[in-house]
Formats: C-alpha cells, sequence, structure tokens
C-alpha cells in the first residue's frame, strides 16, 4: 500500500447452485489463493453465496439460513487474513428478504449492504424475491447493519475509501456509486451477476470505464461465472478492473481465472484535488476496516512511454488529432493577423519536421499554396552534411519555398564583437548561434510579412533545453505541449498516410538521425554534441515528467515506478542519476516557461505559464533531490 498501490482482485468461483457448503469452500479457496498473491482488496459475484439462479428456491429458509452460516464461516476461517473480502448473500430481516453485499475483514463482518436497484424487466426477476431496503437495520444475528450506504474507510490508510454497489445499481440513471463518491469513496466495488450475450461485454466494459472516469476512481467489478445455472440465461464471469477511464485489467468472458492487478488510489485521490467541482459531502465513516501497511508488488501494466498509446489504431487516432490541433490553432492565429506567409528554421531534425508538416496541414486548410510557407536552412559551425541535406531534400519533397542561409560569418562577427576567445566552447559560444538563427528568422519574416513558427517541443521546455531568446523564441509555438517521444511516431504517420516513399526514406532518416543543436563543430562531419548524452535519454525525461507533472507523485515513487518500467532498459542507478537531473533542470530553468510566446495545449500536460502551469522561477529544488538522496 505503500506509494498509493493496493492490490485488488475479482474471482468467479466455481459454485453448485442452492450448495452454500460447496460454494462456500470454494470462496475459502479463492481467499486463500488471493492471499498467496498479497490481494488486499477481493471482490466475489453477487448471491456467489447460493448462486444468482436459485429463483423460487430464494424462498427456502433453509437455504437462507445455510448462507449466513457459510458467511459466518468464511469470516472465521479467514480471520488471520490480511484482506477485504466484498461477497454476495441473500438476507433476511423482518420477514424480507434482500439481495446483499457482505464486507468482512480479519474476521469480522463490517457491514451489509442492500442493493438499491432489483431490475424486473426482460430475464430479470428480482423483484419477485427480494426487497428494497427503506432505512438501516441493525441485525443481531449478524452482529452488524443492513444499509444502504456502504462507504468503509481504511483505518490504518485513511485516504483508501471504499464504496459498494450491486450490478444494476451501476446501469441505473443515478448509479449509488455517485452518492458514494462525493462521500469520498475512490474505490468502488460492484459485485454482479451480469449475463451474456452478444454485443453485452462491449457495453459493460463501457459503462465501468465510463463511471470510474465521471467519479475519478477506481472501479472493481466482479462477475458472476459460468457455474450459474444455463437453463435460460449464461453467465461468463467477464469481470473489469478499471481507474479513472481506462481498464487497467480484464477477465474476458469464460476465462477462469482470478483477475489480480494494483489500483493507485493516491493517483485518483490527486485527480480529485485538481478537479474544484470534486466537492467531498461527508468524511465521517461509520464502518472501517483495517490492511496492514507494506509495500505492495507491482505486476501491472507500466508503459515507458506514457505519451504513446500501446494501440496501432489508437496511435494513429491520436496522431492524426494532433496534427489537426495544430494545424487549426495556427489557422486561428494567421487569420487573426491577418499574416499569409509562414517562416520557420528547417533544421534536418525531428521537431522542425515536425513544425513543417503543421505549416503544410495549415496552407492546406486555407487554401493557400505551399510556396508561402518559407523554410530556412541556417547552417553553422556545428552542422553536419546529413541534417543540411535532409533540410534540403524535406523542402523539396514538400514543395515549400527554401531558402539557405549560411550564419557562420555572422556569428564569427559577433564573437568577435563580444571579445569572447576564439577557442571559447561555453554557452556563450553556443547561444551565439541559436540566438542568431532567432534573429534571422524574425527579420526575414518582417521583410516578407510572415509568422515565425517555433519548434521546440515539450520535453524541451521541461528540461529547458533551448536558448532564451534564441530558438525559445517564436511567433506562434505549434509543438510546445507535444513530447519528444511522440514526435517521431507523428511523422511516421504523416508520411505514411501522403504514400510517398521519398518522404518515408527522409522522415526515417530523421528519426534515425540523434538529437542534437548542432552547436559544437562537427568531427569528420559526424555530430558530436548529442543531447541525450548530455541531459538524459528523453524516453526517461518524458516519462518523469508525465508522473510528476501530470498527477504530482513524489520523486520516490517516479523512482519506483520508473525502475519497474525500465527495467530492461536502464539499471536503477542510471535511472536515479537522470531523475535527479530532471528535477535539477525543471526548477532552475522555469524562467524561460515564465515567458513562453503563444502556443496550443495538446495533450494533458502543457507548461505554459498562461495555462496548466505557474510556478514560481526562483522555486527550490531542494526537497525533491533531497528525497532521492535519501532512497
Amino acid at each position: 500500500m505503500k506509494d498509493g498501490f493496493i492490490k485488488a482482485a475479482v474471482f468467479s468461483p466455481k459454485l453448485k447452485i442452492a450448495d452454500t457448503d460447496y460454494n462456500k469452500n470454494e470462496i475459502i479457496n479463492a481467499i486463500i489463493e488471493a492471499d498467496n498473491n498479497n490481494v488486499k482488496i477481493l471482490a466475489f459475484p453477487e448471491l456467489c453465496i447460493t448462486g444468482y439462479s436459485c429463483g423460487d428456491l430464494f424462498f427456502q429458509d433453509i437455504l437462507i439460513e445455510n448462507a449466513r452460516k457459510a458467511v459466518f464461516d468464511i469470516a472465521e476461517r479467514t480471520k488471520a487474513l490480511d484482506m477485504l473480502i466484498i461477497l454476495g448473500c441473500p438476507v433476511k430481516d423482518k420477514g424480507k428478504l434482500y439481495n446483499c453485499a457482505i464486507a468482512i475483514n480479519k474476521g469480522r463482518i463490517i457491514c451489509i449492504y442492500s442493493k438499491q436497484n432489483l431490475p424486473n424487466y426482460n430475464e430479470y426477476y428480482e423483484k419477485r424475491y427480494f426487497s428494497t431496503l427503506s432505512e438501516d437495520s441493525f441485525l443481531k444475528e449478524w452482529g452488524t447493519t443492513l444499509t444502504n450506504n456502504a462507504v468503509l474507510q481504511c483505518s490504518t490508510l485513511p485516504q483508501l475509501i471504499i464504496g459498494i454497489e450491486i450490478c444494476e445499481d451501476l446501469w441505473a440513471v443515478n448509479p449509488p456509486s455517485n452518492t458514494f463518491a462525493l462521500n469520498g469513496a475512490n474505490v468502488i466495488v460492484n459485485i454482479s451477476a451480469s449475463n451474456d450475450f452478444i454485443s453485452k461485454p462491449t457495453k459493460r466494459s463501457e459503462y465501468v470505464k465510463n463511471q470510474s472516469s465521471r467519479l475519478i476512481c477506481a472501479y472493481i467489478y466482479a462477475n458472476a461465472g459460468q457455474y450459474e445455472s444455463t437453463q435460460d440465461l449464461i453467465f461468463s464471469g467477464h469481470s473489469i478492473i478499471a481507474e479513472n477511464g481506462s481498464i487497467i485489467a480484464e477477465k474476458p468472458p469464460f476465462d477462469n481465472k482470478m483477475l489480480i492487478t494494483e489500483i493507485d488510489y493516491q493517483k485518483i485521490n490527486f485527480e480529485r484535488s485538481k478537479n474544484t467541482g470534486f466537492i467531498i459531502k461527508n468524511t465521517n465513516y461509520n464502518n472501517t476496516f483495517s490492511l496492514n501497511i507494506e509495500r505492495t508488488l507491482l505486476t501491472r501494466f507500466i508503459s515507458p512511454t506514457p505519451f504513446i498509446p500501446i494501440d496501432k489504431a489508437e496511435l494513429e487516432k491520436r496522431c492524426e488529432f494532433i496534427l489537426n490541433m495544430q494545424a487549426y490553432a495556427l489557422k486561428k492565429r494567421l487569420i487573426h493577423t491577418g499574416v499569409k506567409r509562414l517562416v520557420l528554421g528547417l533544421s534536418g531534425g525531428l521537431d522542425s519536421t515536425l513544425a513543417l508538416i503543421v505549416c503544410i496541414k495549415t496552407m492546406q486548410l486555407m487554401d493557400l499554396p505551399l510556396t508561402n510557407i518559407l523554410a530556412i536552412s541556417m547552417p553553422c559551425f556545428g552542422t553536419s552534411t546529413r541534417t543540411k541535406s535532409n533540410a534540403s531534400e524535406l523542402a523539396s519533397i514538400t514543395k515549400v519555398t527554401f531558402k539557405e542561409i549560411d550564419i557562420s560569418k555572422a556569428v564569427k562577427q559577433h564573437i568577435k564583437d563580444i571579445e569572447l576567445d576564439n577557442s571559447d566552447r561555453s554557452a556563450a559560444y553556443e547561444n551565439a548561434q541559436a540566438r542568431e538563427r532567432t534573429q534571422v528568422l524574425m527579420d526575414y519574416s518582417n521583410s516578407q510579412n510572415a509568422l515565425v513558427v517555433g519548434t521546440g517541443d515539450l520535453s524541451e521546455l521541461a528540461l529547458g533545453w533551448c536558448t532564451y531568446n534564441g530558438d525559445h523564441m517564436s511567433m506562434y509555438s505549434v509543438n510546445s505541449s507535444v513530447p519528444k517521444t511522440l514526435i517521431s511516431h507523428i511523422l511516421i504517420y504523416y508520411a505514411k498516410i501522403q504514400n510517398n516513399e521519398k518522404l518515408k526514406n527522409i522522415v526515417k532518416d530523421i528519426i534515425d538521425t540523434p538529437v542534437s543543436p548542432e552547436l559544437l563543430p562537427a568531427e569528420n562531419d559526424k555530430i558530436v554534441q548529442k543531447t541525450e548524452d548530455l541531459i538524459g535519454p528523453y524516453v526517461m525525461h518524458d516519462f518523469f515528467l508525465y508522473y510528476s507533472i501530470r498527477y504530482g507523485f513524489p520523486p520516490k515513487k517516479v523512482y519506483r515506478l520508473a525502475c519497474y518500467a525500465f527495467k530492461n532498459n536502464f539499471n536503477e542507478e542510471t535511472i536515479l542519476k537522470w531523475l535527479k537531473n530532471f528535477y535539477k533542470r525543471f526548477f532552475s530553468q522555469q524562467f524561460k516557461r515564465s515567458c513562453l510566446p503563444d502556443g496550443v495545449k495538446i495533450g494533458s500536460i502543457a507548461l505554459s505559464p498562461r495555462g496548466d502551469w505557474r510556478m514560481p522561477s526562483d522555486a527550490s529544488a531542494n526537497q525533491w533531490i533531497e528525497q532521492l538522496d535519501n532512497l
């Protein structure tokens, strides 16, 4: 449970209809299996003690009483286990029968939740057997309360609050989980007996995913399995665990395995804290349970590239959408200013290639000729033949206007003017080139009544890897919230849909070229200044950026996740080295982000001082670094 992770599981046990002893033993065996896997929250299906499909046997007192005894046997047999167990059982009170979820923790029955929405349509006849609870009632024979308000707080982990609902409750117009979430529940457990037919698994997944998104919660959905009666229906055990709009684990229909994953309730709480419309109404909880505080072993998938969708189709959809957002944003700026021409520095690298593509799409949207795009190559001391050639060829393939302006003489004169030693290779030497390029772009755009398009990306802004008032500056920055790791995928996608082999080849070579500002002289025409050798791999920095800014995770948790995600690529010492560098640079370089040019927000992270990120330029990184030093 350290770092906000807690292991959760759902299981659809083998059962025999109306055989509570058999079902009890199967449930106990499953609980032991879950305990062996360090599960802390375990959910079983609706009415699993008896079977959901008992029909009129629910009217038999012998079944109801034996079900109660089975629950107490389960509680007794599992009292030494560190787990919250939630299972389904019919419960009788004052002559009425209720469809209930029972929460058990360390041998104690914490509460009994009565299903609020009883389906009585199509294949469902629950109102034939069960009643709807009108008010809470203490059940002497159970030693706990029968309630409609099942919100449980963990006494040892107060930030972990669980709400319980049953099957149809989710499908109702106003699910009980809505109220539970507003009362603080950040994990909702739904024990269900939802039969299957064509298309229902898809619909069920969408319901669970959407509810977890609306409520900013984790949603654990435990469904009845194939051992229910098949007299008229089939139950498949299709179960789901979702987290804030994403399905993190799913058991397909007719799979008999236990579904186990880790929920990150710390992430959920952070999302809620940012949402000022999410107001918790109640923080007094009558029902509590306890769990031992320990480190949860991670098994869930943590992508080393969180900005990039795993699914190829989803990735292509995202690339298309990003290009459209960038192009339409730039179009609006051109319409507003009345400008019809664009100027950008084309270096032959990833960022400027993406910026060029955005400019092309913008011209197409505005029915303007591509020759209105003025792509300028500005070779200097560190420019390699490879990047210079790629810039020229890219402009030729895309049919934009291309101009080469060698800035070597101007920079040499400037170096002489500021009395910089010829052997100096400091930041002054490098930045003189970057600022000269920006001056050329700005002045040339003025002469052409054009707008300078910035090329710098989100990853560079996070690290401050840009020259202040050099490539840091433009008239509109189209890449400012696109991370470096995503750019190559956008370029590949664009080349693919153009169906142009020359473009595909040039894009491939640009992607394969080492990332470099090319501000130090090349050796034998080879790039010597490789960005990732100096500041660390962008794949790591994008990971750090995503989890430290998007979710506000502390450094120790970011480190833990990075070690887990990159375990096959980087050792822990390397990860720690670059993570410290990330925090140092992120804090020290805020002054550059405090005066960024306008640029459209593309993803969930943007660092514009006018948008998502407001941070003082003189904030100290000491406490963040100290936490890493103490690992």
